[in-house]
């Protein structure tokens, strides 16, 4: 069944933002801070994947992913799905399930043998195809893969994830100079709003969170 009636956006946000406190697939940590691929430091982590291992969080969220896809970018506006290599691939085969459309997959890069193809299944010039992944952070890797789904002649206008980071200034600019909308369902804000509700971190901790989310680029291990 295709999802069509569901909470609002700032809830769906709060409800996300708690399922990924739940499962433990947020860390928070500014003491001994997390090295992102940047290599720059960070008193938060988070780990999407862990979605998939817990059913009914997952349901619900991909649900949220459908009906956030419908809303704001259209009940009609695609005709295929794509999954961005690795962490996308699950996402994008729910999200095309609850849709009712075809899945495919966006290599990172080709995998230099056989069709040496970045598009994985069946994808034909004219489609509109939605990108779908795990999270963004500067949006910079989502532009690889939607240049990928137009060299094959099909279009994109958007890409679709859990988490979008929603501290590093630019970004949805970016994207949209690039010609792609982008629809999330939570940021960091919304986690630290939710787990300044739970209590689920000490003062000090979401303190440091605070002032790493509001200065990411001059944040500095205490």
């Amino acid at each position: 069944m295709i999802p069509t009636s569901f909470p609002a956006k700032e809830e769906i946000a709060r409800l996300t933002a708690g399922m990924l406190l739940e499962i433990g697939a947020i860390d928070f940590n500014a003491t001994e801070p997390f090295t992102h691929a940047s290599g720059k430091k960070a008193p938060t982590y988070v780990d999407c994947r862990k979605l998939i291992s817990f059913p009914r969080i997952r349901s619900t969220l991909m649900d949220f992913m459908a009906v956030s896809i419908m809303r704001e970018a259209g009940f009609e506006a695609f005709d295929n799905v794509a999954g961005g290599e690795t962490a996308g691939i699950p996402f994008g085969a729910l999200v095309a399930e609850r849709l009712a459309l075809p899945m495919t997959y966006v290599r990172k890069k080709p995998k230099g043998y056989g069709r040496n193809a970045r598009i994985e299944g069946v994808m034909t010039e004219g489609q509109r195809v939605i990108l779908v992944e795990d999270l963004t952070t500067d949006g910079g890797s989502k532009l690889s893969f939607v240049d990928a789904i137009r060299e094959t002649g099909a279009t994109c206008s958007a890409t679709a994830v859990i988490f979008y980071y929603g501290i590093f200034e630019g970004v949805e600019q970016t994207l949209a100079d690039h010609g792609v909308q982008l629809i999330s369902l939570c940021t960091w804000w919304d986690v630290l709003a939710e787990a300044k509700a739970r209590g689920a971190y000490d003062e000090a901790t979401l303190g440091a969170v605070e002032a790493y989310l509001n200065d990411p680029a001059g944040w500095t291990p205490a």
